[in-house]
């Protein structure tokens, strides 16, 4: 049986409010995270993401108090990013209730955190975030970038993918840079191009818009697909998105009580 395609929003948390802009910049507020996650798990969101965008460009920790509140009121796994630069920090938020935890920044600086994380807690645990945008000096034509896609690394994003899958990352999750905010649908090539390289779970992020941009990622290979300002603004709901996930002949959890029309 083939497993299903997971829809998960993604909060993207700025001073303890969740912010949306386009390509990481003019940030909108969007809400309350507890409020907001509060939503999502009602509506049948199958994770959440939440994503402290300022953590490392602040040289800060995630703000534990979100997470910790996030955590009580939610029954879907939470993976929680931002600031995360040690074991010990992966220890504290899964204490604060995260399920799995996203590193990029600091796992660029030192690759041995994959390893040290996966072998502690396992690879399940180990989600890793690779901010990518197109790039013509790297070969695969694509760049890392870092501290909330403000900084460019020269890293090619097809090798660093399959770099830490092989050091033990149990997920990816590849956010297009490019796409980010725009609307305008995941990058698909992007999402091949990793997905030939991997076997991890793959989580594709940045750029949906509709419905079907969901189900057109899942298709290029994406095992869950993240969105966050069609979900907090409301032009898309969660069951809108399924249903087109279904529609296209995919496996999806559909909640109790709806099905596909």
């Amino acid at each position: 049986m083939s497993v299903a395609i997971r829809v998960i929003p993604c909060l993207d948390v700025n001073e303890g409010r969740v912010v949306k802009g386009v390509n990481f910049l003019d940030l909108r507020d969007a809400g309350d995270p507890v409020e907001l996650a509060r939503r999502y798990d009602a509506e049948g969101a199958d994770e959440l993401t939440f994503l402290d965008v300022s953590a490392s460009a602040e040289g800060r920790a995630t703000t534990l108090e979100v997470v910790r509140r996030t955590a009580e009121e939610v029954f879907v796994p939470l993976t929680v990013g931002g600031g995360i630069r040690s074991v010990a920090d992966v220890d504290t938020l899964l204490r604060a209730g995260a399920d799995k935890v996203g590193v990029n920044t600091a796992a660029i600086r030192r690759p041995t955190l994959i390893s040290e994380v996966a072998e502690r807690f396992g690879s399940q645990v180990l989600v890793m975030s690779l901010d990518a945008r197109r790039c013509a000096t790297t070969p695969s034509g694509y760049e890392v970038t870092t501290h909330g896609g403000r900084r460019g690394t020269g890293i090619d994003a097809v090798a660093w993918a399959r770099e830490v899958a092989d050091r033990g990352a149990g997920e990816i999750l590849l956010n297009s840079m490019d796409a980010d905010g725009t609307r305008s649908g995941f990058d698909l090539r992007m999402l091949e191009d990793v997905r030939a390289v991997v076997s991890v779970p793959l989580v594709a992020s940045g750029g949906a818009g509709t419905a079907p941009h969901f189900a057109e990622a899942a298709l290029a290979g994406a095992d869950a697909v993240l969105a966050a300002s069609v979900f907090h603004f409301g032009q898309l709901t969660i069951h809108a998105v399924k249903e087109a996930i279904a529609a296209a002949g995919l496996p999806v959890r559909i909640p109790r009580g709806r099905v596909p029309r």
